[in-house]
């Protein structure tokens, strides 16, 4: 029997694998990648009573690769916030699937293990950008501002470290970041404790200092559209900082499209935080698309369809208003 951990690179799919592992220890095989690195299940073969966990990934993404390892005898656990397409009816299967734009995968984990490790929910959320969320949830942990704020910077620093168009992009394997969070019960002694905070921390300041400087490529009462350069950098900010202009700007929609070494475009789509609806029926018009109400993504945009982006955009998010 193999134990399969099967999670998003960001912070919450991080953050929801911490919390099952703390409560329930094991010694698996990890599987993950950068965060648009989502065809997950494919990536193994199951076999008859291999166990496998799931966070983070859409199901509609992977069902091929699910009914497959179902066939083969796996019993299969499936944590996601993800719009999910048809969940199939399989004894070997249990789902958490929970698509409120309020929610994330790691609180659905943190309601499985009765609030075990919130603090690590709350964490996620903050680096998935639910800020209202991550403070709500918070509430019963009685944390100081300063507290808040410094698991506020480790959420985004977390997620910070998940978008990339290759591994090669990252600081860190998000399968080695996770190893690295799993020896702290508690987030304060990664912060203060660990050199990689130190490293996500100073690389984000750096790379949003230059994402900062760019003017949206369009922008209307709807919303606005950034064009970011083919470079690390701007691979490695592209989902944060669009999580930063959905905060700063609550009524408006925000698109951020990095131009990909071989062509086309890596897509970010933020809706309003006002309605945090609308962001996955811009991208699943399209053949990468895919995502939730909030935050969805194209994976690759061809330049030809830039137009036709920008008119699928500006119409989806007009008619929210």
């Amino acid at each position: 029997m193999t134990i399969y951990d099967i999670f998003n690179g960001d912070a919450d799919g991080i953050c929801a694998l911490h919390q099952l592992r703390l409560a329930h220890p094991a010694k698996s095989i990890l599987v993950t990648g950068v965060k648009r690195d989502i065809l997950l299940l494919e990536k193994i073969q199951a076999e008859v009573g291999d166990q496998i966990t799931v966070l983070d990934i859409a199901m509609s993404k992977n069902r091929d690769a699910l009914l497959l390892a179902l066939e083969r005898g796996a019993q299969v656990r499936y944590f996601d916030h993800h719009i999910p397409g048809d969940i199939p009816a399989h004894p070997q299967l249990t789902t958490f699937i929970d698509t409120c734009p309020n929610t994330c995968t790691s609180m659905l984990v943190n309601n499985h293990l009765n609030g075990q490790f919130l603090i690590w929910a709350v964490v996620a959320a903050f680096g998935d950008n639910m800020h209202e969320s991550a403070i709500h949830t918070s509430k019963t942990l009685q944390l100081t501002t300063t507290q808040l704020d410094a698991l506020k910077e480790l959420g985004e620093c977390i997620n910070y470290n998940a978008y990339g168009e290759s591994l090669q992009d990252l600081y860190f394997h998000p399968a080695e970041l996770y190893q690295v969070i799993h020896h702290h019960h508690n987030p304060f002694t990664f912060i203060h404790e660990e050199p990689a905070f130190e490293t996500l921390k100073n690389g984000y300041i750096e790379d949003i200092t230059l994402a900062q400087k760019l003017k949206p490529e369009v922008e209307t009462t709807a919303g606005a559209i950034y064009l970011l350069p083919d470079a690390p950098w701007s691979r490695r900010i592209s989902g944060v900082f669009g999580n930063l202009l959905a905060t700063a700007f609550p009524l408006k929609a925000h698109a951020i499209l990095t131009k990909r070494t071989n062509g086309g475009f890596v897509v970010s789509v933020r809706a309003p935080l006002a309605t945090k609806n609308g962001a996955n029926n811009v991208c699943e018009q399209f053949e990468t698309g895919g995502g939730r109400k909030g935050a969805a993504g194209i994976n690759c945009l061809p330049e030809d369809q830039f137009g036709r982006f920008n008119q699928v955009f500006n119409t989806t998010f007009n008619h929210n208003e």
